[in-house]
This record gives C-alpha cells, sequence and structure tokens, in this order.
C-alpha cells in the first residue's frame, strides 16, 4: 500500500507530500522535530517526546501548531491510514511560511509535518556482539539540548562513522569530554560498576530513551553519576553503550578500534536493555 503523510491539516499520498520552498524549516532549518517508536501498536515514552517537543517549541519561541490532545490524535491516525503496528512516527514543526528574512515573521503560522513507516530496528547481531564507534570533534552550535531539524554536523559524524565501518560516532568537546553520539546518548560502565552519562544540558539532547534507561538503572539498584566522562575514560570502562529511540539500548565493545572490557556486551548493559523494555512490558526480543 502506499504511504499517507499528514502535512498541515491534510492526509496527502506520501509521494505528493509537500511544504512552500519559502518554509522557514527549509530555508533556515528553523524548526523541531521528535521521532517516537511504535512497537506491538504501542508508541513508547509518548509523554516523554511531547514534552520535550513543548520545550524545544518554547525555546525557539515557535507556536505549537495544535494542543497535544489533537497532535496525539494526528499521530494515531497516521499511524492508522498507514495500517502501521510497529516502526517509528516522524513529526516536524517549523516556524512556517514567510519572505525570506531571518528576522521572526509577524504572522507566520507554524508548519506541521507527520510521517509514519516502518524501519529495521538495531540487527541481533548488534545487540549479542555489540558495535564499534569512533570519536569526532563536535561541531555543532551549543544549544544541543533542543531538539532542532539543524542536523549537518550530525550528518558528517555518522557519515564519518560509516566510512570508518563503525556503527555510531561520540561527538567530544575540546576538552576530551565525550557529549553523546551522533543519533544517540553514550554512556559508560567503570569497572567499579558505576553507570555513568553526561548531565543534561546544553551540551547534550536529554534522550527520552536515557531517561527510561536511568530509571530502570535506578529500579535495578544500579550506581548512577550524571557527570562528564573523557575518551580515555570510555576506553579504559568495563563497559560502555549508546541509547535513542530506535536502538533502544546497544552495547559498544571498541572505541576507535580499541576494545572495551573485554570486547563483549556487559551484563550491565544486557540487565538495563531488558529492564528499559520490560517498563513496556516487552521483552529483550522486541525490536522495530
Amino acid at each position: 500500500m502506499s504511504r499517507v503523510a499528514y502535512v498541515n491539516g491534510r492526509y496527502v499520498p506520501h509521494a505528493q507530500a509537500g511544504v512552500h520552498i519559502e518554509d522557514r524549516g527549509y530555508q533556515f532549518a528553523d524548526g523541531v522535530y521528535e521521532v517516537i517508536a511504535l512497537i506491538g501498536g504501542t508508541f513508547l515514552d509518548e509523554e516523554g517526546h511531547h514534552e520535550r517537543l513543548e520545550r524545544s517549541l518554547r525555546e525557539l519561541r515557535i507556536a505549537q501548531p495544535m494542543g497535544r490532545k489533537a497532535l496525539s490524535h494526528v499521530l494515531r491516525e497516521t499511524v492508522r491510514r498507514n495500517r502501521l503496528t510497529s516502526g517509528i512516527v516522524y513529526l516536524q514543526v517549523t516556524r512556517g511560511v514567510a519572505r525570506r528574512d531571518h528576522p521572526f515573521p509577524a504572522n507566520a503560522q507554524p508548519s506541521l509535518v507527520v510521517t509514519a513507516r516502518r524501519i529495521k530496528g538495531p540487527s541481533s547481531q548488534a545487540v549479542e556482539q555489540g558495535v564499534g564507534v569512533i570519536t569526532t570533534p563536535d561541531i555543532r552550535w551549543l544549544r544541543r539540548d533542543i531538539k532542532s531539524i539543524s542536523l549537518l554536523p550530525n550528518v558528517l559524524a555518522k557519515q564519518a562513522a560509516r566510512e570508518n565501518k563503525a556503527y555510531e560516532a561520540w561527538l567530544v568537546g575540546e576538552d576530551g569530554v565525550v557529549h553523546e553520539g551522533s543519533s544517540t546518548n553514550a554512556w559508560i560502565v567503570t569497572k567499579e560498576g558505576v553507570l555513568v552519562t553526561h548531565p543534561p544540558a546544553d551540551a547534550i539532547l536529554n534522550g527520552i530513551t536515557r531517561l527510561g534507561v536511568l530509571a530502570a538503572a535506578r529500579k535495578q539498584g544500579i550506581r548512577v553519576e550524571e557527570r562528564p566522562f573523557t575518551v580515555d575514560e570510555a576506553r579504559k570502562a568495563k563497559e560502555a553503550f549508546i541509547s535513542s529511540t530506535t536502538s533502544h539500548v546497544i552495547p559498544v565493545v571498541a572505541i576507535d578500534g580499541q576494545p572495551v572490557g573485554n570486547g563483549h556486551p556487559g551484563e550491565i548493559t544486557r540487565a538495563l536493555l531488558a529492564g528499559y523494555l520490560a517498563g513496556f512490558g516487552l521483552s529483550s526480543g522486541s525490536f522495530l
């Protein structure tokens, strides 16, 4: 069947979906987005995604295109029209259409686009055997806490990872601190069994899955430290992993070609994946 997209009040065939050439998202990347996972007909962390979307809009002073209840209806109707039970829903809000000029337009109406599609989640090999990451300088703007559609530095980092046959790129500040991945949050487990991840601040996006993993860790009695960690500390860690909406939790077994710990996924990483999914009544075999 052909896919269906929601564009500013209308459900249209995906192939015909489009926005005006002077939409500020197209001209300036003046907008924000969210990606919500759908498994077995259930949205994962839907309220968290709504809250982060609303926060991103407030930070950029973009009006909400509609209330949360109405937006939830649009998400579900888009899923229904695409006959989707597992996959992802993508929603994007921009400041709207206006004559190209840098200052905010006075009367532009925000644009809303929603799409839904099936995707392949992390492979069983990635989950069971782990993946490698590379490190690269973080060249993004300083408000990484806003889920902006301006993702060119992330694209370049992800492409560098692909060209180096790695799964992900970790973005590193001038001080050697790992901020996060190009599309994931970064984690390590110290030799003492302490779970460490960068604190929520302007330097990182506070991932919704990140929050779920933290909740799972505390429920399991794992000691957690939200603090910066360096590439050197990560290389000496007992375990490492990444988290995101589409990847859930994936073990990292090599950084820049050097093994992490014993070079195999660790017990804490596996326990956190199981604990995170269990919060939605899912098993470790439940992937997109």
